[in-house]
């Protein structure tokens, strides 16, 4: 694979919490390319750029919390901007703004206004899709019904191949799918049974364990899953990715979350 590699550096939040610039120095000795940021610890985007410059590393984009861009997109967006960010993304919708809610519409709404200021700042607004994006609505996945209606001038993918997957569509083929409009590829491994385990309880949502703890679902570093991963970077390639994007998140197998983006980089 020819592409350059990112971490999402929530897999490595809470090192970041403790050592700002020394772990964005540690991915860069990993042989990471480059960052997407989620959440910037206090530090203003000015402080973030000479951070990055100065360790020379890549901001490639940023998470961003959907109703912070939705309220004002020109505040929320301002610190990306001084950044030099190229993407900043949707990175997740919380209950009533999904899809199957009487907030659906109004979400994608939303989504059409903040990639309008988006780009007017210079930026490329990004959706980072989960699995309940996978609901169909009149035969058609809330996720294609999305990219449909918001222009692709305003809204491109951020694909996570694990919630793809978890959602019962084949990751390499939905990447192909958005050929052109695919920036950015997240690369996310799991293991276990799809459905089963806490997949949420890292963003506040609480599943009950599988009573089969053989069967309990689990993120795991790239390679060490369930994932093709030579399909999935080739059809990244296809598709015309400038980026692809580590993330874990949650460490397992024992490791650290540092070890996890050790073993992710040294398999990609």
């Amino acid at each position: 694979m020819n592409l350059p590699i990112a971490i999402q550096l929530y897999s490595v939040r809470d090192d970041m919490e403790k050592d700002f610039v020394g772990t964005i120095k540690k991915v860069k000795e990993l042989g990471y390319d480059g960052v997407e940021f989620a959440g910037l610890f206090g530090k203003s985007g000015a402080d973030v750029k000479a951070i990055c410059d100065d360790i020379d590393i890549k901001i490639v984009s940023a998470h961003v919390p959907y109703y912070d861009m939705l309220e004002n997109p020109e505040a929320a967006l301002k610190d990306y901007q001084d950044m030099g960010c190229k993407y900043v993304v949707v990175p997740y919708l919380t209950e009533e703004c999904r899809p199957g809610t009487d907030g659906w519409e109004s979400t994608v709404a939303g989504i059409e206004k903040i990639g309008k200021a988006a780009k007017e700042m210079g930026m490329k607004l990004l959706y980072h899709n989960h699995d309940f994006e996978f609901l169909k609505i009149d035969g058609k996945y809330a996720l294609d019904i999305l990219y449909d209606t918001v222009s692709a001038d305003l809204l491109a993918t951020e694909i996570d191949t694990c919630w793809v997957n978890v959602g019962g569509e084949e990751p390499a083929a939905y990447v192909e799918k958005y050929t052109g409009r695919a920036p950015v590829v997240h690369l996310k491994d799991f293991a276990g049974q799809k459905g089963n385990g806490p997949l949420y309880k890292l963003i506040g949502i609480d599943e009950e364990e599988a009573a089969d703890s053989a069967n309990t679902f689990e993120f795991r570093p790239v390679g060490s899953g369930v994932q093709d991963w030579k399909k999935i970077t080739a059809a990244a390639e296809k598709a015309g990715a400038e980026w692809v994007v580590v993330e874990t998140d949650d460490p397992s197998m024992g490791k650290t979350p540092m070890e996890c983006a050790e073993m992710s980089i040294s398999y990609v």
